[in-house]
């Protein structure tokens, strides 16, 4: 049996009824890539024999191309569930505990009065019914590791936690000048360091997940589990947008949102980008040579961490690319839990970035670490309304998220176009 037979043969339920999910998982991720390599082969040849692929065998090739992507996503929503860390173990204090307490009562039965005489020992402030209470520290907790997982900018961004609504940041845009002089030649002023503010406010951010008075009065029920599932992925596909194309106004501003130019003309406050050479698509003699070259034109610190991020049908059309000794530029994760590379650099994928098309800023890549900055208000706030939608009890869920550029020669872009 073929790789190509076996990877069309294996199916969703057969991968979740194996006794380990994620390594069976892995291993049919890895048989229908070998499909997709071996169908591919296939079409370039008939391409370099008669000019053209057979239709049966382009179609094959596109088939298999899906299941890879399929067979991909099933690996990261195994692993990303096997990574979830159990809310009930390692609690340690008797505050925490306390905390946790106070919380469910609240949450299940509206009781304030131990939130109320907890929040009033702490001092704090702004945490009365009206404006909702503090959730324990390990929902908060919970929350802030599953978006790390899901939104792929905010695990590889730097992120920073402020406890006021604005992040001020002094970015030093050029160096001091410096010269070189005889032993007894005259010294000339040297320019100053210069310097620029750069400023990150955080928006709030929202969910309102509903229960029924009946879910909460059953004592099986984890509450703190259930309130953490409910708003991650409402917050992480928000947030991932936003990173994203976001346009600055009352959410983050994304990536995308700062104005793009020709490299060679980059200038700080931009960002530079790689033209392709043909409009809507990779240029049809070196197709690969772009992503090269956006590689190259980040600054060698920057590179040595740089990291492509591109959606899902990107990376399929980047799949089929070889080099000159007819090795596939993409390769598949080396293990569990790691990601694609393409060209030695890993590969991050959010669903958000564009799809090929006419001038669409289709590819970044760049040290997002240096280059972008998630900035989070401390606290995941949460407050019950029994009242709105009876008979159901609505969360009115928030945090303040903030987040832009913070470098703009850490990232570069590939956009499709002729110039």
């Amino acid at each position: 049996m073929t790789h190509a037979q076996t990877a069309l043969k294996m199916t969703a339920p057969e991968i979740k009824a194996a006794p380990d999910a994620i390594a069976d998982a892995f291993d049919g991720f890895m048989h229908a890539f070998d499909a997709f390599k071996e169908a591919n082969d296939v079409r370039l040849d008939e391409i370099e024999r008669k000019l053209s692929a057979d239709v049966v065998t382009r179609d094959k090739v596109e088939r298999i191309n899906k299941a890879v992507d399929e067979q991909k996503s099933m690996l990261d929503q195994l692993t990303l569930k096997q990574a979830r860390p159990r809310l009930s173990g390692g609690r340690d204090g008797a505050a925490r505990g306390e905390h946790k307490s106070a919380f469910e009562a609240y949450i299940r039965r509206g009781d304030e009065a131990g939130l109320r005489s907890l929040e009033q020992k702490a001092m704090s402030a702004g945490s009365n019914a009206d404006g909702g209470y503090l959730v324990p520290e390990e929902t908060d907790g919970e929350i802030g590791r599953r978006l790390a997982v899901v939104s792929p900018i905010r695990a590889l961004a730097t992120v920073r936690q402020v406890s006021t609504p604005v992040l001020k940041k002094p970015f030093s845009t050029s160096g001091m000048t410096t010269g070189w002089a005889a032993e007894t030649a005259a010294r000339t002023e040297t320019a100053a360091a210069g310097l620029t503010e750069l400023s990150f406010e955080t928006m709030e951010l929202y969910a309102m997940p509903a229960a029924t008075q009946t879910l909460l009065d059953d004592a099986a029920v984890d509450i703190e589990n259930w309130i953490a599932s409910e708003v991650e992925i409402a917050f992480a596909e928000q947030e991932s947008a936003a990173f994203v194309t976001g346009n600055g106004v009352s959410k983050p501003k994304g990536v995308l949102a700062y104005t793009a130019v020709a490299n060679a003309g980059w200038s700080w406050g931009n960002l530079g980008y790689v033209a392709t050479g043909a409009a809507g698509a990779f240029s049809s003699s070196g197709p690969a040579d772009v992503l090269i070259d956006a590689a190259y034109a980040l600054k060698a610190g920057h590179r040595q961490n740089a990291t492509y991020l591109m959606n899902r049908t990107t990376q399929a059309a980047i799949r089929k690319f070889k080099d000159a000794d007819g090795n596939y530029l993409w390769r598949p994760p080396a293990a569990v839990g790691e990601p694609a590379s393409l060209m030695g650099f890993p590969v991050a994928e959010a669903e958000h970035m564009p799809d090929i098309a006419a001038n669409a800023l289709a590819i970044a890549i760049g040290d997002f670490r240096a280059g972008y900055l998630v900035v989070d208000r401390l606290g995941v706030r949460v407050l019950r309304d029994p009242y709105s939608a009876k008979p159901y009890v609505l969360f009115y869920t928030t945090k303040r998220v903030g987040g832009g550029v913070q470098n703009f020669e850490a990232i570069k872009l590939v956009k499709f176009s002729a110039s």
